[in-house]
Formats: C-alpha cells, structure tokens, sequence
C-alpha cells in the first residue's frame, strides 16, 4: 500500500509488531495469549453516557437516562453490498476499470460474465436499479434503521493494494446506496482499504457527506473503534459497532493505531478483547438502546460456525451487553441462532456483488440473499420477531425469489438452525419466519 496522501504523519506500511508497539507506547493495555494475537484493550471514550444507572425493571438493562419505549425497534441488516468492480461499471459514473487480478485485468470483463449467465443489464443503470425489488420491501416494512456492512472501497484512488482482488465504486454512484436510505455502513472488511490510505479517507469523507453514518474504520483507532448512532424518535437509540477479524482475510498491517487510520480488527476473540468491547459499549449506551455488533469474520464458503466464533458471540452478549450479532463474510447465508433471547446472525450471505457467470461454488446458492428484518424490544434488548425476505441477484439487480429458491433456503436453514434450536417456518407471502426455543 502507498504512503497516504491524506492523512498526516504516517509515513509507511506498519506490519504486527509495530501495531503492537503502537499500542505499547500509547498506554493500551495488551494481554499475550500463546497462539494468539494479541489482545488489545481500548478506552474509545466516545458517547460516554453520564454516571449512575436507571433502575427499571429485573430484564431490563441500566445505564445513563433514556427516554424508554414500549414499541419495538424494527432493523433492516443484511450481509455484504460490494457495488464495486462490475456493478460500478453499469451505474451513470464507473471508474477507471483496470483491475489487477491474476484473472481478470478489467471490471467489464463481470459486466460481460453476468450478461453471459442471465442476459442483457441497461447501460447504463439508474441509481436505484440495484435494489429492485427490494426496494418495495424497505418501504413497506419501514424499518427504523437500515445496516449493511458495505465491502467496497468508494474513491478514485490509484494506490491499490497489491492482493489478489480489489473493489472500488466511484464516489459520484453514491447516490446508489443513499437510493435505499441506508442509515449505517458497517466498514470493517477485507476490502475497503483496497485502494490505501488516499481510497480509505475518500471513502470516509464521501460516506460523510451523504449523510451516512459509519463504524469499524476512521483516521486513527478512536474514529475506527467509535460507535455509529441513531436516534429513533419515540423509540430510543440503535448503536452499532463494527468489528473486522483476520479470519476474513484483513490484513493485520490494516489495523488503525492511534495515529494511524485503518479499521478495527479484534486482535483475537478472547476474554481480554470481549473485555475491551464491554468498556467501550458500557460508556457509550444509554438504558433502552439496541447494541449492535457486526462482525465481518470467517471464511468465504462452509457452514461450520468455529467453536471460537460462537463462544466469542456469546461472550458478547453475557459480557458486553451486545444485543445483536451481525456475523458477515460468507458469501451465502448461514444458520442463526438466538442466545438467552438475543439474536445470533452468524452469516448474513452476500446481498449485492458481481459474481453471476463465475462457477465454482454453485453448491451454496451464493445468488440467493436475505432481507432480515428484526424486531427488539428496546427495554431487554430480546428478540421480537425476525422476518426474512429471500432475494436472487440477477443481472446485478435484486429480485424476488422464486419459491423452489425459497423452499431451499428455508430447507438450509432449518438443517444448520437445529443444532441452535432455531427453525424457519414459510409465510403465505414467500418471506420465512425465525422460531427458537425460549431461553430457561
């Protein structure tokens, strides 16, 4: 990756020792684990709620005041929206298409393999046609706050990162996320440092000024590690903090440091780092507010949840009072679990890309997507409801599934949701619904 030219005083690549020392010289504490990363523990001090608690009720969770609702708060999440590459060559301003992939040398060349796949996509493209049909569905559930972790860098940098797939949007497609009224884009990933430190502070500034609010990167590790936060009229408040692993493929040389940008990659999934999380998320809520952690972690392809994965999300909830985890990274959808009332996504599934007319993987349906709506009770942070809406990415635009599609998708969830005691039942309007035994 090239010097940055927009952030000041980071002058070269730093690779894990130096993260380390950054650390070190910083006052952060550090806790070595054998065969592990280290575990770094950080005070974000950002949204730091007033001392003392409010007393409620015994399932009800205390903190700074906060005007408290009965009604639920409905949340759309889904999992990866990569709009760069192929579909930032469709929408009204692509980029410079030259890619440096030891397969493909230019971006039209997705363009051309989905067209093969599926047929002909308009040249070019509306702002809103890459959400198609879920379009209607965003606005007739109406949730309260939209989520999506967005796994593309949005720059015209020229300071690529040398690895092995790079994803880049031009900031002027934009207008094809604020087309959904996307409140929030969670930025810990594998790719949105793709194009260096120059493409990460475009990125930053142009999400900024859209309006969109942004967690898991920034220009040091507070703006990376701070929470973004919603404030829904009458209801409470939505806080989502957006962690990156190194099982997703991130590089450790990522990392934001205290002067140094980047995103926030867990050093492990260890008690030290659950640990970091609780300090941060206990200054930052306020009575009734849904926590949020989403997580881009794991491997691209498989359905096994790693015992350290699901000991980590649990940690979280037991720990760090995180009322949702939203798991990202594979590239089809994965099984759900809800822990002592609170929801476990552990694999959203990827929900926008360019990868039609690629084969390899059919197996896992990766053009099958979820719209997850989910319903909390801000008063306990426990799950209400969640509803899914299956999707089918086709022509790079988002479509409804065809039943036979949705009956697979139900078919695997249920299959990987028996071992969490979760299943998924078919609605009478093609959507599934989440049930799970209640917690003793």
């Amino acid at each position: 990756m090239k010097s940055p030219k927009n952030f000041d005083g980071i002058n070269q690549q730093l690779e894990r020792r130096q993260f380390i020392g950054y650390a070190l010289a910083a006052g952060i504490t550090i806790a070595v684990r054998p065969m592990s990363a280290q575990a770094i523990t950080i005070d974000t001090g950002n949204n730091a709620a007033e001392a003392g608690s409010l007393s409620i009720d015994s399932e009800q969770r205390t903190g700074g005041q906060h005007p408290q609702s009965l009604h639920p708060i409905t949340l759309f999440l889904c999992g990866d929206v990569m709009t760069g590459r192929g579909i930032d060559q469709v929408l009204p301003h692509p980029s410079d298409p030259i890619l440096f992939e030891g397969y493909m040398k230019s971006a039209r060349g997705y363009v051309e393999l989905a067209e093969e796949a599926n047929g002909p996509i308009p040249k070019s493209v509306d702002f809103s046609y890459i959400w198609g049909d879920a379009l209607a569905e965003l606005n007739s559930r109406k949730p309260d706050v939209r989520i999506i972790n967005l796994e593309t860098a949005v720059t015209r940098s020229d300071d690529v990162e040398h690895k092995a797939v790079n994803y880049r949007m031009n900031p002027g497609n934009i207008p094809c996320i604020t087309a959904a009224n996307i409140d929030c884009c969670a930025l810990a990933n594998n790719h949105v440092l793709d194009w260096g430190y120059s493409g990460l502070a475009e990125t930053l500034k142009t999400l900024k000024d859209a309006h969109i609010k942004i967690a898991g990167a920034g220009r040091d590790i507070h703006g990376a590690q701070s929470p973004a936060v919603m404030a829904i009229p009458e209801k409470g408040r939505v806080l989502v903090f957006s962690f990156g692993s190194e099982t997703s493929g991130i590089p450790w040389s990522w990392a934001a440091a205290p002067d140094r940008p980047g995103v926030n990659l867990l050093p492990d999934f260890s008690a030290v780092t659950v640990g970091g999380i609780s300090d941060s998320v206990r200054k930052a809520r306020l009575a009734g507010d849904i926590v949020i952690a989403s997580i881009h972690w794991g491997s691209n392809w498989g359905y096994q949840i790693p015992p350290g994965q699901q000991e980590f999300a649990h940690q979280l909830i037991d720990e760090a009072d995180v009322d949702i985890v939203h798991g990202h990274s594979s590239h089809h959808v994965k099984g759900i679990e809800v822990y002592k009332g609170k929801l476990i996504l552990y694999g959203c599934g990827d929900f926008l890309n360019d990868y039609e007319g690629i084969s390899g993987h059919e197996v896992y349906r990766g053009d099958l997507a979820l719209m997850y709506f989910v319903s909390t009770n801000p008063s306990t942070g426990k799950l209400v409801s969640l509803s899914m809406t299956p999707m089918q990415v086709k022509r790079f635009r988002l479509n409804h599934a065809a039943e036979k599609d949705v009956l697979w998708l139900r078919d695997v969830l249920n299959r990987e949701g028996k071992k969490f005691g979760t299943s998924v039942d078919l609605q009478a309007d093609n959507t599934l619904a989440l049930g799970w035994a209640s917690a003793p």
